[in-house]
């Protein structure tokens, strides 16, 4: 603990605090209006906040839980579910390979080190050019079309290696 009795976090990374401007704050005040409770909101309100900035900020995450009534580590739990909510930085195509037992057996792990190859990355990186960030993840809901992953917001399936690379 410090001299205050705060204790210090250190991180390897700076956390990022940029908040939701007032264009988002007030989409994000008409979604909740739709709904009976404010935090049921909170799947589409962070659809806006990533849209903003292209990642889900920890500045973004404290604005949503003021404006629900809710406490921020709420907030962070279901953006750190979801595969779809990216928490830092990606590049501008993001690659989710899945690779749960469905996919895995039809080729998703195979699919996966392909791509890592190709764009000399591991899962879980960006390309230096910012161009791609690839993601293994789990079940993405299409396990009778394997292997498959979602580029961006698309889904693609039945991927054979060659269509990948296309």
């Amino acid at each position: 603990m410090t001299e205050t009795g705060h204790i210090r976090i250190q991180t390897r990374t700076a956390i990022d605090m940029r908040g939701l401007s007032e264009r988002s704050k007030a989409r994000i005040a008409e979604l909740i209006s739709l709904y009976p409770r404010k935090r049921s909101a909170l799947l589409p309100a962070l659809y806006v906040a990533q849209a903003e900035m292209g990642y889900v900020t920890h500045g973004a995450m404290r604005d949503l839980a003021g404006m629900m009534d809710i406490h921020p580590t709420e907030v962070e739990g279901v953006a750190t579910f979801y595969t779809m909510f990216a928490k830092r930085p990606v590049g501008e195509h993001v690659l989710q390979v899945c690779t749960t037992l469905s996919c895995a057996l039809n080729g998703g792990v195979r699919l996966l080190k392909h791509l890592e190859a190709r764009l000399g990355i591991h899962a879980g990186e960006t390309t230096p050019d910012g161009k791609f960030t690839l993601m293994a993840v789990e079940c993405l809901a299409a396990c009778g079309n394997a292997p498959m992953m979602q580029v961006n917001d698309q889904y693609v399936e039945n991927l054979t290696l060659e269509q990948a690379d296309a």
